[in-house]
């Protein structure tokens, strides 16, 4: 395995805006994403601390960035899908401490 200098971005909205999304973070550098199908629940304090009612049917989009385009990613992503908008997205970041690829054994 090698150590890398990636950040994995996931963004968590509305079902249905998942291509938006996907089309800010390629406009911020990414190259592609992994697109899952979610469910949200929240409590009444949640809804009212985030100022929005909850949506059951979510959309997680999972992009794996190098370090340097992260924050521009992030930005663009909530910019076009963020919580003031239909999608109602969150965006976060994790990092990667190690990443590999596997190998087809040769026949």
């Amino acid at each position: 395995m090698n150590e890398t200098t990636y950040e994995l971005v996931v963004c968590i909205i509305n079902a249905g805006f998942s291509q938006n999304v996907m089309e800010a973070a390629r406009a911020a550098g990414a190259k592609g994403g992994t697109i899952l199908r979610a469910r949200g629940t929240a409590n009444p304090e949640s809804e009212e601390f985030f100022n929005i009612p909850v949506q059951p049917d979510k959309e997680m989009v999972m992009i794996l960035v190098p370090k340097e385009i992260k924050d521009a990613v992030m930005q663009a992503v909530y910019k076009e899908k963020g919580l003031a908008t239909d999608g109602q997205g969150i965006v976060f970041s994790l990092p990667v401490s190690r990443t590999t690829t596997l190998k087809v054994p040769e026949k």
